[in-house]
């Protein structure tokens, strides 16, 4: 009797290599699946090695314009940033890389498909709710939740035992065991000594941007073009050279933001499933671009449009974080938010310096900025004494709430008493 196909989601780290010996225990035929979504890797010895622990294939698929093209620019175009912080590099690489696990496993005949994501993470839903959206009759196996698996590994230092007793070489050791996850928009640091909020992460973590305070003393700039909120075309102003592709792009600001230590940020998030989490993260060139973007949004579009607006990428940063990217509240929230990019074309001039990214200027034909009407210098349109009444009316309600209650005092409510200090 065959026997049953699992095609693993493989990395070449510490956990997939454990899970897919453990998985070849378990009397499956393993083929493994590698997405090159422009992380850092040696595919062909990453093929190698699982072909020396038992993998009956290495499928390795180049999904780099595909990430960038059809993930990464959608989201700087709807402005996603997950609680404010987070650009959400893993969370769009995830359905990205579903997408190719059910290609490959409808090709290959496989009837499980496996990952090596925790328990208590986000990426088991992620890549779960993806490849059931888009191949409901695929069955999933999902080592760190079941017993059999659970009850032999606790954590990595039980598989780094298990890597050595079973001759699979990892890169992980227990001096510095943190996590790391890698592709074109990011890099993202868990696990080991960040699991302590309180402990800083060290320099030598961070792999695509350098210190800040060595950063260099002059500053980069380039002008980024934008045609319906998605970037056509960046030119680094110094030299004259223009990148117009994608990959191009993104890997230009990547390196000019990473010179200067652009796109750091280190963090406690919420996970979906109910736990927080530390998370250290760089992102450098999906940062300039973000922050060029939303200054062109705010350039272009009416007020209360882009109002609506940020409250619908705030639902769809969710959507994309909990691993909904194929559900239909998502495809729903994307076209509205997509109607409100129509008009949000032109031109910003960005500098990176010491860890910042400041707009310099912007130009847009679709503008409503009226330099007239705004000037100090002239009247224009504006007639200055109908303010008077659109203040008076404003004031109606504060006029009556001192009225009934008397002046507010807000100040008493955030005095600080010898008590409170004792915390700390």
């Amino acid at each position: 009797m065959s026997k049953e196909k699992v095609l693993l989601a493989y990395s070449g780290g510490l956990d997939t290599s454990c899970i897919l010996k453990w998985l070849l225990e378990q009397e499956y035929e393993v083929i493994c699946f590698m997405a090159d979504v422009g992380q850092t890797e040696d595919f062909a010895a990453a093929r190698e090695k699982a072909l020396r622990i038992g993998a009956s294939d290495v499928v390795v698929k180049d999904m780099k314009d595909f990430f960038v093209e059809k993930f990464v620019w959608p989201a700087v175009q709807m402005g996603l940033i997950y609680e404010d912080r987070y650009l959400l590099g893993t969370s769009l690489a995830r359905p990205c890389i579903s997408k190719g696990l059910i290609d490959v496993a409808v090709q290959r005949g496989c009837s499980f498909i496996s990952h090596g994501a925790t328990g208590k993470g986000n990426d088991q839903i992620r890549f779960e709710l993806s490849c059931y959206a888009l191949n409901p009759s695929i069955r999933v196996l999902a080592p760190w939740r079941m017993d059999t698996f659970c009850q032999r590994f606790q954590g990595r230092s039980d598989l780094l035992e298990y890597a050595k007793r079973s001759n699979i070489p990892v890169s992980a050791t227990p001096k510095a065991p943190w996590s790391m996850d890698a592709n074109i928009m990011h890099i993202s640091y868990e696990s080991g000594i960040l699991e302590d909020p309180s402990v800083a992460a060290p320099e030598e973590i961070y792999q695509l941007t350098q210190s800040p305070t060595r950063a260099p003393d002059t500053p980069s700039v380039a002008e980024i073009v934008f045609k319906a909120g998605l970037p056509v075309r960046v030119t680094e102003l110094v030299s004259g050279r223009t990148m117009e592709k994608p990959l191009d792009i993104l890997a230009f600001l990547n390196k000019a933001g990473g010179e200067h230590g652009v796109g750091r940020i280190d963090i406690v998030e919420n996970r979906y499933i109910g736990l927080k989490s530390r998370g250290v993260y760089e992102t450098p060139g999906v940062t300039i671009l973000h922050c060029a973007h939303r200054d062109l949004e705010i350039y272009c579009l009416d007020r209360e449009v882009l109002r609506v607006k940020k409250y619908l990428a705030d639902r769809m940063a969710d959507y994309v974080y909990n691993g909904y990217w194929y559900a239909p509240e998502a495809e729903y929230v994307r076209k509205c938010i997509l109607e409100s990019q129509k008009n949000v074309s032109g031109k910003v001039v960005v500098e990176m310096y010491k860890g910042n990214v400041m707009v310099t200027s912007r130009e847009s034909i679709n503008s409503v900025y009226n330099q007239e009407l705004a000037s100090m210098e002239v009247h224009g349109n504006f007639t200055p004494y109908s303010a008077t009444g659109f203040i008076e009316i404003n004031a109606v309600r504060l006029r009556e709430h001192h009225r009934v209650f008397g002046t507010a005092n807000m100040t008493k409510h955030f005095s600080r008493t010898d008590s409170d200090m004792k915390m700390f």
